[in-house]
């Protein structure tokens, strides 16, 4: 019987691939969407930032004023003494969690819920935000920071701000142990060789010389072994002009 594929292995979850847990500081989520949000507010304090080898985003630390302690993302301009606020009746600060209904159109905000109560799952990269374009009955229209156009309820919450971190990656790396240890610190398996440098018990395009010589397109159902390549791929081969088109389908 042969070894298993390197994606097969990666796949079933073992502890060489898993990230490391119990190195993260938090599940970031915002707290739990209760009577005391829906109806009023919470303001809290910014008692320290954390830097969380879970995520990219920079965390703050927010005591609030019934005495519970949690996480945010930090936004950028935040400082340690601030002061945020969550619920319906918040301000418009600085970090301060709103649902989208009480957010002006235009305004710039991040760590969005894509429904309510989930505590936050879109725009949580460094640097990125989104827009509200406008409002309509119980829904809003969101611009992503991939220009996309996304439409969700308003009762959903957001952050106001700019996710702290932006221009992390302006910095070039220099040498490679720094690589090594950002790559380290999530457990993640680095550097990767190409697959047409491996060998074929390594890889589906391993055992050539450096030419994988079949198509490279995989379905999107394919099993782990052979899902590598171009997986469920929109088109192939080599993009048409716009002018070629249009005489095709002339034809």
């Amino acid at each position: 019987m042969g070894k298993r594929l390197k994606q097969q292995r990666r796949g079933s979850a073992s502890p060489r691939y898993i990230a490391p847990t119990s190195r993260f500081k938090t599940d970031l989520n915002y707290r739990s969407y209760d009577d005391l949000e829906k109806t009023g507010v919470l303001r809290g304090k910014v008692l320290k930032l954390v830097d969380d080898p879970a995520r990219d985003t920079i965390l703050i630390s927010v005591r609030y004023d019934n005495g519970e302690v949690g996480y945010v993302l930090a936004p950028e301009g935040i400082a340690i003494g601030d002061y945020i606020e969550v619920g319906a009746q918040a301000r418009l600060l600085l970090g301060s969690v709103l649902p989208l209904y009480r957010i002006p159109d235009g305004a710039y905000i991040f760590n969005i819920e894509r429904n309510a109560g989930d505590g936050g799952k879109m725009v949580r990269a460094p640097g990125s935000y989104a827009n509200i374009i406008s409002k309509e009955n119980d829904v809003v229209y969101l611009r992503l920071p991939s220009k996309t156009t996304i439409i969700i309820s308003n009762e959903c919450r957001a952050q106001i701000g700019v996710a702290a971190g932006g221009g992390r990656l302006d910095k070039p790396m220099l040498k490679a142990g720094n690589s090594f240890h950002k790559f380290t610190a999530r457990h993640r398996r680095w550097p990767m060789n190409r697959g047409v440098h491996q060998s074929a018990y390594n890889h589906p395009h391993g055992g050539k010389q450096h030419h994988v010589g079949k198509p490279t397109t995989i379905a999107r159902g394919s099993p782990p072994g052979s899902k590598v390549g171009h997986i469920a791929a929109r088109s192939t081969g080599r993009r048409k002009s716009k002018k070629a088109m249009d005489a095709a389908q002339g034809e």
